[in-house]
């Protein structure tokens, strides 16, 4: 049986070891890339399960191969940063990584990350036949993942369809940020439940609405979020 392919992309020696020591006792076949253009093609070549990846290169930055490898790839992205921005994160996440780690960072810790992000379905299962939802311009349809606002198509990661499908599935019923995590990442998520907010806000920015003027995701604060149809 083949073992699984990761893609490990990082331009310095000592995290690019320490990431693949990590990934070949998890299991996995690594292959490498010292900086953006040469990720991209290995992406291309390799297609892995997993894919481990520096937002600082030398080339082309990691938001911007990140952004490339989600137009023909699944994988799982784990964005590594050795800023503590916030805004780095959020911009990571938007463009399609399901996490992101901080240098310095725990082996231990990235392992646990790795295991639960395997550990949830990569395209969650949805009920055959169920039916679009309307909501004035915006349509969500479960079947073919697709939402559509005024009759464009929006460009949504995974995580946010996952996050408003649930949500529209039971219109002004109040999620809490556990209930969301363990619906759209898995009960075995391992790190901070805050992350929620991240996708949340990107959400609502593609739906042309904020935290202040929301139209169809509500927040409770200390408790989570609703849908308002």
């Amino acid at each position: 049986m083949s073992r699984p392919r990761a893609l490990v992309v990082e331009d310095s020696p000592e995290f690019m070891l320490l990431c693949r020591h990590l990934l070949e006792k998890e299991g996995f076949d690594v292959v490498v890339a010292t900086d953006g253009r040469g990720a991209v093609q290995q992406a291309q070549q390799e297609r892995p399960e997993l894919a481990i990846l520096d937002l600082g290169l030398p080339d082309v930055d990691g938001i911007e191969v990140c952004r490339q490898i989600r137009q023909f790839t699944d994988a799982y992205i784990v964005m590594v940063t050795g800023r503590t921005d916030e805004l780095d994160k959020i911009v990571g996440l938007s463009v399609g990584a399901d996490d992101y780690v901080t240098k310095p960072f725990s082996p231990r810790e990235l392992a646990a990350r790795i295991q639960a992000m395997r550990r949830r379905p990569r395209t969650p299962a949805t009920a055959a036949g169920t039916p679009p939802r309307e909501f004035g311009p915006l349509r969500i349809d479960p079947d073919v993942r697709e939402v559509t606002l005024d009759g464009e198509v929006l460009e949504l990661t995974k995580i946010e369809f996952g996050i408003l499908d649930l949500l529209s599935s039971a219109p002004r019923r109040t999620f809490t940020r556990g209930q969301l995590l363990e619906d759209v990442w898995g009960d075995n998520w391992y790190g901070d439940d805050h992350i929620i907010d991240v996708h949340v806000g990107n959400l609502r920015k593609k739906l042309g609405e904020s935290a202040s003027a929301p139209r169809h995701i509500r927040t409770l604060r200390g408790v989570g979020y609703r849908f308002e149809p």
